[in-house]
């Protein structure tokens, strides 16, 4: 019986992704010339079952390469070679090609051949390393000696028998897994086809002879064949070539000068590179899941199971008395209950360690620092902290960014530290816990801080503020966010402390988050960043205006209140502030915003509901404060399309749509109105004059 082991893929390169991790951890964990044997031996097992799945699968480029990797970790673990520095960077790029190559695959695009060639190139070389020039040119000596007989392909028979077909196995599939291992060329044979009303589907009629060229081994002709080898005819014969004795020269002749070739490796390097800071990383699509979390659901789903058993027994009971509305209330309590616990089950299903995330970090750091010629500590804490899978796939990238320019701006020279008093290695430290309903993570730096004068001169010569205006120290820094601000005189490759720091803040917006920062000269920044554990479920309050139901995140509200009018203010005629305490926050009338039809416009009538966004308030104006509850948020941009404003919406128990607020989109469309009417307002004082 044939088995389709394409269906095996997906988990294969799953689990290949999780084995490149390893080994580049491992790696920057390799002490040299006194290195740890479990910790190459870990590697070496990661290698290994690459090289056994990619094999497998008849990924042959790949199976090829990691041998040669796999031969070099065999020797340092079995003691023939030291571990050296060079040993340790060219293993490193090795994995990133490797990576490359799988992604490649995985995506069914081209294979960057020149890299592969250069990285495996260095491999092969220092594997050699260790080879004597006298065996060297012995073993070329014999090379260019007398012409040997080698296999230059292979001549397959392959008859099934009649019934072949009826035990599941299909010939196309062989064929095809035959084309993968070289060139192939295949002559069918029909002369037992029968007439077309003989022709009975289910039995083999055609015979194939095969021609396969190039280098393959005989065992790899023989596999493809494994599952059927009892139900058809089947010969295998080598064919034999001479080897011509000039080839040797030829190949040596053919090879580029060591400049070339050093230039090739340096621009596969930098391809590869490129490739890989374009291409999305390899998201997972399957979750590694405690035995427990699921002990726990399957546990719940048995109470579901007996709580709805007892609700139909009430409802097919012949007389509904008082003693049955009793049981009735009881069953949907701990119906209820069981949802509720139920749903926190599954949610956990989705909760993943951080470590996840912040497993990039540790080769990151030791490439730049290589880079720019910094002494940089990375310290990772909170590790264990659970985060929703899909927030943690995306937040890798904004994280990256703020890590690179911690790491570029932020860290000084190691001559600068020293001059100012600091130790000479700099440290960037990844922080992650939970606070309230959402997840905190924190990127520190020792570094030079923020040049606040510097940022604020930017600032006011791009027009971003006016020179009177008066900021404060979180204002400036606040600055940096700003879409296409910049500091750095010259741009640099690796990042640049402003540049692109709208898109990431955009990014965590996207999430639901928050980020700020704050800095102090000379002892370094914190970039705080706020997400919620998850964007599937929201807590929510709901409120009305008019006939539309919304919905406000609980984690945004400060406090509602009861209206004073007496502590409304007009500014510039043409919004409204609310003072509260010492501060005067902007009165937002929803019913403006989306345009509908409010209860009443009497803003004495109706209810305030004070949120804040990223440090800015504004005070909502509602007609009914509702009940809260949790929510399932839907998208609207995958079933409908955006909307500013909103960031989805969810289904309540009545079965009517709620809308959900965003509450950062809410005050854009607030600002943009108000600039709107003030514009409009100017634009008819003159028309008047």
């Amino acid at each position: 019986m044939s088995i389709d082991i394409s269906q095996f893929l997906d988990t294969f390169y799953e689990e290949s992704f999780e084995g490149l991790d390893i080994m580049e951890s491992e790696l920057l964990n390799l002490d040299v010339g006194e290195a740890d044997s479990e910790v190459i031996n870990t590697i070496f097992r990661a290698a290994h079952s690459i090289k056994g799945g990619s094999g497998t699968f008849g990924l042959n480029a790949v199976a090829d390469y990691t041998h040669v990797m796999e031969t070099l970790l065999d020797e340092m673990r079995a003691g023939q070679r030291e571990v050296t520095q060079q040993a340790v960077d060219i293993l490193l790029r090795s994995v990133d090609v490797l990576r490359s190559m799988l992604l490649s695959l995985k995506d069914n695009e081209a294979l960057d051949d020149q890299t592969i060639s250069a990285t495996h190139a260095e491999l092969t070389s220092l594997l050699n390393s260790g080879a004597s020039s006298e065996s060297t040119g012995s073993e070329s000596t014999q090379t260019q000696a007398a012409p040997t007989a080698t296999v230059s392909g292979w001549t397959i028979s392959f008859k099934p028998n009649p019934d072949m077909l009826q035990t599941g196995n299909d010939p196309v599939r062989i064929l095809k897994e035959l084309d993968s291992l070289g060139d192939v060329k295949v002559e069918v044979n029909t002369d037992a086809l029968p007439e077309f009303d003989l022709l009975d589907p289910e039995q083999s009629y055609l015979s194939w002879t095969i021609h396969v060229s190039g280098d393959v081994a005989e065992d790899d002709i023989k596999e493809c064949f494994e599952w059927v080898e009892d139900e058809c005819e089947l010969t295998i014969t080598a064919d034999k070539a001479e080897q011509a004795a000039q080839a040797a020269p030829q190949l040596s002749e053919a090879q580029p000068p060591v400049e070339r070739r050093q230039e090739d490796r340096r621009q596969g390097e930098r391809r590869t590179q490129t490739k890989a800071a374009n291409k999305k990383p390899a998201e997972s699509s399957s979750i590694r899941v405690n035995i427990d979390k699921v002990d726990d659901l399957i546990n719940m789903v048995g109470e579901l199971v007996i709580t709805q058993s007892m609700l139909s027994q009430i409802g097919a009971a012949e007389e509904f008395d008082s003693s049955a509305l009793e049981k009735l209330n009881d069953g949907l309590t701990q119906l209820e209950q069981h949802t509720r616990e139920l749903q926190e089950s599954v949610m956990r299903i989705r909760m993943m360690p951080i470590s996840f995330a912040f497993q990039r970090f540790p080769r990151l750091v030791h490439d730049l620092s290589s880079q720019l010629n910094k002494k940089i500590e990375l310290v990772l804490t909170g590790e264990s902290t659970e985060l929703d899978k899909t927030v943690m796939e995306k937040i890798g990238d904004p994280l990256v960014h703020l890590v690179r320019n911690s790491l570029d701006h932020g860290i000084e020279e190691p001559k600068v530290r020293l001059e100012n008093g600091k130790s000479e290695t700099g440290t960037i430290e990844l922080n992650a816990f939970h606070q309230g309903g959402n997840i905190v993570i924190e990127i520190r730096d020792d570094g030079a801080g923020l040049n606040r004068e510097r940022i604020l001169s930017k600032a006011i010569s791009s027009g971003i503020v006016k020179e009177e205006d008066n900021l404060t120290n979180e204002q400036i820094n606040d600055l940096i966010f700003a879409p296409g601000f910049s500091t750095a005189e010259v741009i640099s490759d690796v990042s640049g402390r402003g540049v692109g720091m709208d898109v990431v803040r955009r990014n965590i917006r996207a999430l639901g988050g928050t980020v700020e920062v704050k800095s102090e000269p000379g002892v370094g920044s914190v970039f705080t960043i706020r997400l919620p554990l998850t964007l599937a479920i929201l807590d929510g309050q709901l409120i009305r205006v008019g006939t539309e139901t919304y919905i406000v995140p609980l984690i945004s509200i400060i406090e509602s209140l009861q209206v004073n009018p007496e502590m409304i203010n007009s500014v510039t005629g043409a919004a409204e502030v609310y003072k509260l305490r010492d501060d005067y926050i902007p009165i937002v009338r929803l019913y403006d915003i989306f345009g509908i039809e409010a209860d009443s416009t009497d803003i004495s009538e109706g209810l305030l509901v004070v949120v804040e966004n990223e440090g800015k308030k504004i005070a909502i104006f509602v007609d009914e404060l509702l009940g809260q509850q949790q929510v399932v948020i839907k998208s609207l941009e995958t079933n409908l399309k955006q909307v500013n404003g909103l960031s989805g919406a969810t289904i309540l128990g009545n079965g009517t749509v709620a809308l959900i607020l965003d509450i950062n989109g809410v005050i854009l469309l607030y600002q943009d109105a108000t600039r709107k009417s003030e514009l409009d307002d100017q634009n008819g004082k003159i028309i008047a004059a």
